[in-house]
This record gives C-alpha cells, structure tokens and sequence, in this order.
C-alpha cells in the first residue's frame, strides 16, 4: 500500500474506507453525517482532515472502535496493509449473553413463558 509522502492531509471519509472500517466510502460519509465518527474527541464531517497521532472514535454496529492514525494511504489496498495504516485501541468488548431459545416442536409460548423470555432478554 502506497503512502502519501507530501504531508497532504486526507478527508476523513476516505481515510475509513481505505483502511477498511466501512465497505463503501458512502456509508463511511454517513456514519460521519449522523455522528458516529469523532476526531480527537469532536464530532467529525467526512471532509475532516486527518493527520498521523489523530484518534478516531467510531460507534455503531454495537462497539466502540477506537483508532489511532498511523499513515494515510493513497489507495485502498487489501487488510493486511489497511490495518498498518492504524493502532487499534479500542476496549475489549464484553462476552455476549446467549439469547433464550424454545426447543423446536414445543408450541406456542404461554403468557408465563412470555414474559419470562422478555425478563432474560431486559436483563
């Protein structure tokens, strides 16, 4: 993966789709828009720019990604080059607890068993 060696800042948006945050550049733009991404603390537009040191903070799909920058890339290249483009310093997320399940072939749940369901599920 080829870097930028003018010193060139690089747009937010396009620094998360290179490095392989987001599947497309839209919705790395998206996530922007809605306030999902934060540079150093703030929240960010996608045409933020972004320098090495920068610490970039993405929420969604049920964690918190904590990034830092390393290197801007030029271009989109394959995983293994996109996670040298960055430290992971997120937290490590917490085991999920196993949803209840009813046995196939058990019939429809009771009231009871209902709400007992919808406690496990709260809780």
């Amino acid at each position: 993966m080829s870097l930028k060696h003018d010193g060139a800042p690089e747009r937010l948006d396009r620094w998360l789709w290179h490095v392989r945050v987001f599947k497309t550049r839209s919705a790395a733009t998206e996530a922007c828009r809605g306030g999902h991404v934060k540079v150093n603390g703030e929240a960010a537009k996608p045409a933020a720019h972004l320098q090495p040191s920068d610490l970039v903070t993405v929420t969604g799909q049920g964690r918190e990604r904590l990034l830092e920058v390393v290197s801007l890339p030029r271009r989109r290249g394959g995983a293994p080059q996109a996670a040298e483009a960055y430290i992971d310093r997120s937290p490590v997320p917490l085991p999920r607890q196993p949803v209840p399940k009813r046995e196939p072939g058990t019939g429809r749940p009771t009231k009871r068993e209902r709400r007992q369901l919808d406690r496990l599920r709260r809780s």
